[in-house]
């Protein structure tokens, strides 16, 4: 009811949908991202055991080190915002160019008729 308010004409709908889905999908890669950061610090975590936030001694394992490589070869957190804007730009352009077209389409058939 507030949008045939605020936009009565519907010459912005397909704006407003690419906007959301340009938002919606850089959330989900950069949230994933920091999920799997926040995921691998509570994995390293477990391993000091004497909660001094350093690894020596008889912390470092097998399963330490492998746990250790993961988190440091990890640059998908490092590279998430600006993947994020690429990927869910390109998915927003072919949500609006595809709406409109779609649009366009629909009018043109209907003046035919």
């Amino acid at each position: 009811m507030k949008r045939k308010k605020i936009f009565p004409n519907g010459k912005w709908k397909w704006f407003w949908i690419s906007t959301t889905v340009f938002f919606g999908i850089y959330l989900l890669i950069v949230g994933g991202a920091t999920y799997c950061d926040i995921s691998s610090e509570l994995t390293l975590q477990k391993f000091d055991l004497d909660r001094d936030e350093f690894i020596n001694g008889e912390e470092i394992t097998v399963e330490q080190k492998e746990a250790m490589s993961k988190a440091i070869l990890d640059t998908r957190r490092n590279f998430s915002s600006i993947t994020g804007l690429i990927l869910s730009g390109i998915i927003a352009l072919f949500v609006l160019v595809g709406g409109k077209l779609i649009e366009y389409i629909s009018i043109k058939i209907k003046d035919k008729n």
